[in-house]
């Protein structure tokens, strides 16, 4: 039976309409406490929903999605014969792309260990062996992190260091396969003249194009947020951005790493620092084309009650956008989010406080965001398990001069007959599909009918293909509309 993977992107104009308040369902375990529950991170599948991975004891990584009312049996997706870093500030991670799934673990123990990839291209349904991503030789790596890019490849960065624990420094890998071989490693950090934080993990984010690197930053004990820029998607990083300036001293590493999004030039981010007295979390926009940060900011400041804040995660959708983060507030542990209609405005309403226990109960979170809804992960002390907590707000696409992409929903993914491509009301002046194979040749030309329409695909070979919308008043990109053949 042939079988294949599909995701779509197209160039449209928009900006976003969207109600401050969160409406917020009840809060649900994602497994029992006997999987664990370090370091969660999630990602959604092509029909939005949530997708959860986590650690348990260092030894093993675990899988689970929303099916229906309630989390799957947790699948383990490192093998015994690879045990996988985790702890509560750091561990596995995760990003999709429709119903392309990747995860990236770092092996134990370090000073031996590799960085491996498993992939999944039907949503968390089946996953690969593990596929090696560094090459290290007589170096180590740590802190695996991972994006995708426009096409649905994958794109991982990691912090590499000298067999004696020197030369810290944050590299990139890039797949031109979906997961299954890598590139050799490019260095995206170092840009201040000194070295990595050798205990803060990073997080890597991509848009089009541009990829940035975030990481802590060591120079002389200064511990600053910086980003590495690439603007060739991942081959070179030829600048770098201070996004934090807080010059931060300190003389030991604070083992917690910023987290960020890109919307078209700006990119935006998050990270903990302490300039002053206490723990606090700042958000931070930079010019990508110029290389220019207009400094950290507060994101709460100090307010009665607070002692620390940490751990902050940051997800977007058009130009709305979320932050999460732990604080201690009055002896208490809170997870708190911050959410914004308009980024570009910034964070002007009252945070919400979507979960509470004792001091230790939450450890860290994080969140990913889509059409409408927010999704929230975090690690429970009290009760060993994973929670999860979604939410939903309402937002308006109208047309107007800000550019984004936007993926189609299109499924099911892989499909062996049918395709239904699902695409918003902004899109009223799309009138047809082109379906081309990976050398350009056209295959056929499929005029659109609905808003949900369904289109026969069982004459076509396994392969990756490309499909280019064409509208009335407008001629989008064209881009890659993958359907890759599933083993």
């Amino acid at each position: 039976m042939n079988k294949f993977i599909f995701s779509a992107l197209i160039l449209i104009f928009f900006v976003t309409d969207a109600q401050s308040q969160i409406s917020w369902n009840n809060t649900i375990d994602v497994s029992p406490n006997t999987f664990g529950n370090l370091h969660p991170r999630i990602a959604i599948d092509g029909n939005n929903n949530p997708m959860i991975l986590w650690g348990q004891s260092s030894t093993k990584v675990w899988f689970s999605k929303l099916s229906g009312a309630a989390f799957i049996t947790p699948v383990q997706l490192n093998p015994s014969t690879i045990p996988a870093f985790s702890i509560s500030w750091a561990g596995s991670d995760i990003a999709s792309h429709g119903d392309t799934v990747y995860a990236v673990f770092k092996e134990n123990p370090e000073a031996t260990g590799h960085v491996y990839i498993v992939h999944s291209y039907d949503g968390g349904i089946n996953f690969s062996a593990p596929v090696q991503v560094d090459n290290i030789a007589d170096s180590i790596s740590s802190f695996p992190t991972i994006a995708t890019n426009d096409d649905g490849n994958p794109i991982v960065g990691f912090m590499k260091c000298n067999s004696g624990y020197t030369d810290f420094r944050w590299v990139v890998s890039k797949s031109a396969d979906f997961g299954n071989t890598f590139s050799a490693d490019v260095k995206a950090s170092g840009f201040s003249g000194g070295e990595n934080c050798e205990c803060c993990p990073g997080t890597i984010v991509c848009d089009g194009s541009t990829v940035a690197m975030l990481y802590r930053d060591n120079l002389n004990n200064i511990r600053d947020t910086w980003a590495g820029i690439s603007t060739d998607g991942a081959n070179t990083f030829a600048g770098g951005i201070n996004i934090d300036q807080n010059n931060w001293m300190l003389m030991s590493c604070p083992s917690t790493g910023p987290d960020g999004i890109i919307i078209d030039d700006t990119l935006y981010s998050v990270f903990m620092s302490t300039p002053a007295a206490n723990d606090l979390i700042y958000w931070s926009k930079a010019s990508i084309s110029n290389l220019q940060s207009a400094g950290a900011m507060e994101l709460t400041g100090m307010f009665t009650g607070l002692t620390q804040q940490n751990y902050p995660r940051m997800a977007s959708h058009y130009n709305a956008a979320a932050i999460v983060w732990k604080q201690v507030v009055s002896s208490k542990s809170q997870l708190a989010i911050y959410f914004t209609s308009d980024i570009h405005s910034g964070f002007n309403n009252p945070f919400d406080t979507i979960a509470a226990g004792p001091l230790n109960e939450i450890v860290n979170a994080d969140v990913v965001m889509l059409n409408g809804k927010i999704h929230v992960a975090w690690q429970d002390n009290a009760s060993g398990t994973v929670k999860y907590k979604s939410g939903t707000y309402s937002y308006a696409e109208n047309i107007k001069p800000v550019s984004e992409k936007l993926l189609l929903n299109v499924y099911p993914n892989p499909s062996s007959t049918v395709l239904t491509i699902e695409i918003p009301s902004s899109l009223q002046s799309l009138y047809a599909y082109e379906i081309y194979d990976i050398n350009g040749k056209w295959i056929k030309t499929v005029w659109r009918n609905s808003f949900k329409q369904q289109i026969d695909i069982s004459d076509l070979a396994d392969g990756i293909y490309l499909l280019q919308p064409w509208a009335c008043y407008w001629k989008p990109e064209p881009q890659k509309f993958i359907i890759h053949h599933y083993k």
